[in-house]
């Protein structure tokens, strides 16, 4: 129960019960005990043999999943302590606690429980779990019965400042005046924000996040077996949900905002460290392929994020490039017999997209809505059937028709061969991982295009189209002219991906351009990408591209249930954040639109 005194009246707000009838400090205390002893069992024996991948018999050090559980109960005991106002750990929750440590103990809960029940199947019983086995699984489920039984609170929509020893002061708008309230919070609600850091520990605590992201990154594109990458996502899933509610992401992302250009060249130089840390080609091969993607997906970001088209054939414009740099690449099967240098080769790719951006551009996107979708998804049609008839016999022979554009040499820029292992500082790199460095480089000119053409006066009138064609031309923006350069755009950094794309894979063929397939990239998975990302922001495609390939990639020994499963998990994620994992503001804020309404009413009930 939380009690508002304002300076005419004073108002009880009693939140919302929790799931479970548990006085509140109960729920609280057992919570904090059951993340604890989380934490200790990961550091028992789970089984007594090691046939179960990750060798969770030793005591004292925890192996395989253990390390995920170990994860779930340390943030779990972390948010919990936070509820309680120590020091040093408000900081973590600056939204409120206990959403946090909600989601915090399903992480716990579902992946020991998943562990346990892998065991067993894997191995013929619950009899081959040793006591640290029990133990875990008894402790997650105290933690989660502890902390659904907590209440729920709104966050406050604007944090408090520090005023004096458990009170705080927040401002409510009550019509044309400014009521100034203070508040005495319970355990578990939103608590005074900690004090501003400077900038040298803002930048200190993005170098670390920014680490933590490559270490996370690193780890789950490693995963050596299925069971383990599926722990890691649902670890990964509930963490990440978990650090959201509590406010720190938003924090993080504030501080990103403050220092955006040190934030830029940090996460890029993190993704550069990833071939560094891999002792092959194994998942280098991954990273590029995630990295072409991802950028791709970007480049349709300008089209559906910014413009509010709905393009269903924009891989299309990544096998122009691909297939424009391949004949001028030296490939023996080009019937142009060109080998031109990659800069070249790159800009011929760019370029020839471009110019199929403009020529479907300039008659169809005077279309709108679901009649443009249907001509973009016909595009994408027509140029994979018609690279796949100039074969010589079905029509001119130009792109050697379903064998493709094959046998794309290596890149040789400056003396230095990307098909060839490389020492550099100690560190030894293969093709994959010189190729990725490579791709590393073209993502940053397609974010900084992307950077620059969004806060530009063109940008802002992709936004106002979106927003409201009718109303954005009544206002004087030419519309079908600034679509038609946002296509052009789009494709031509389409293109630019595929240029690259054509000689990592050394073969362009008409089946890696289809509208849906088992394996991105293709035009359902990048618009999905572009939705489940975030629409209308730089660094959500590029999240949402890294999951929609990674996690297929890993889920194939699930055979003819993965795009199932998959499909499921996409249902699920985008019921609970239609806005996608890293929203672009505005979206977010007409995506809770009500949300807002509750908060708002409860304050000017707090300030009547």
């Amino acid at each position: 129960m939380t009690t508002i005194t304002a300076d005419t009246a004073t108002t009880t707000v009693t939140p919302s019960k929790g799931l479970i009838g548990l006085p509140e400090k109960t729920a609280r205390a057992m919570a904090t005990a059951g993340g604890a002893l989380t934490i200790v069992s990961c550091f028992l024996a789970w089984t007594w043999t090691s046939e179960f991948p990750g060798d969770l018999t030793v005591y004292g050090y925890p192996g395989g999943l253990q390390w995920l559980v170990l994860i779930g109960g340390l943030l779990t005991t972390l948010f919990a302590l936070s509820s309680y106002g120590v020091k040093g750990l408000r900081w973590l929750t600056p939204a409120g606690a206990d959403s946090a440590i909600k989601l915090s103990a399903l992480a716990a809960f579902t992946t020991a429980w998943y562990t346990g029940i892998a065991i067993s199947t894997t191995l013929g019983g619950v009899v081959n779990l040793e006591p640290g086995g029990f133990i875990a699984l008894a402790a997650t489920l105290v933690t989660l019965v502890g902390a659904l039984a907590l209440p729920y609170r709104h966050p406050a929509t604007d944090a408090p400042d520090p005023d004096e020893s458990g009170y705080g002061k927040f401002k409510h708008n009550a019509g044309n005046r400014w009521t100034t309230i203070k508040a005495a919070f319970a355990p578990g609600t939103p608590k005074a924000p900690a004090r501003q850091l400077p900038g040298w520990a803002e930048i200190l605590v993005l170098a670390a996040v920014l680490a933590l992201a490559l270490a996370v990154f690193t780890y789950g594109i490693g995963t050596e077996y299925d069971e383990l990458f599926i722990g890691f996502l649902l670890t990964a899933c509930f963490g990440f949900a978990a650090i959201n509610k509590s406010g720190l992401a938003a924090r993080v992302s504030a501080m990103a905002a403050n220092h955006r250009n040190v934030a830029m060249v940090g996460a890029f130089a993190a993704a550069a460290a990833f071939p560094f840390t891999q002792t092959d080609d194994q998942y280098a091969t991954i990273g590029v392929n995630i990295l072409i993607f991802a950028t791709v997906a970007l480049g349709l970001n300008i089209v559906v994020g910014l413009v509010g088209l709905l393009d269903l054939g924009y891989v299309a414009f990544l096998g122009v490039g691909a297939y424009a740099a391949a004949m001028v690449s030296g490939s023996p099967s080009s019937p142009f017999g060109l080998h031109l240098p990659f800069w070249a080769a790159i800009l011929i790719g760019a370029a020839a997209s471009m110019i199929f951006g403009v020529l479907i551009g300039a008659p169809t996107l005077r279309l709108r809505g679901d009649y443009l979708a249907i001509v973009t998804l016909g595009f994408g049609e027509i140029f994979r059937i018609a690279v796949n008839n100039m074969d010589g016999t079905s029509g001119p022979d130009i792109t050697n028709g379903s064998n493709g554009i094959s046998s794309i040499p290596n890149l040789d820029m400056f003396g230095f061969d990307f098909g060839a292992e490389h020492s550099i500082g100690g560190f030894t790199i293969g093709r994959f991982a010189n190729y990725f460095l490579l791709m590393l480089l073209v993502t940053l000119i397609v974010v900084v295009v992307f950077r620059r053409s969004s806060e530009s006066r063109i940008g802002r009138s992709w936004v106002a189209i979106r927003e409201d064609e009718t109303a954005a031309e009544a206002m004087g923006i030419n519309g079908f002219r600034v679509k038609l350069i946002a296509f052009a755009l789009g494709a031509s950094l389409a293109g630019l991906a595929g240029a690259v794309q054509a000689h990592v894979t050394y073969t362009v063929t008409p089946e890696q351009y289809q509208f849906a397939n088992a394996v991105p990239p293709n035009s359902a998975f990048l618009l999905a990408a572009v939705v489940l990302g975030g629409m209308g922001t730089i660094s959500g495609p590029l999240v949402g591209g890294a999951l929609l390939y990674l996690i297929p990639n890993k889920l194939q020994f699930m055979g003819e249930y993965q795009l199932f499963a998959f499909g499921l998990a996409l249902i699920v994620l985008m019921r609970v954040r239609p806005e996608g994992l890293i929203p672009n503001r505005r979206r977010q804020l007409e995506f809770h639109e009500n949300e807002l309404d509750e908060n708002s009413a409860d304050l000017s009930k707090a300030g009547a």
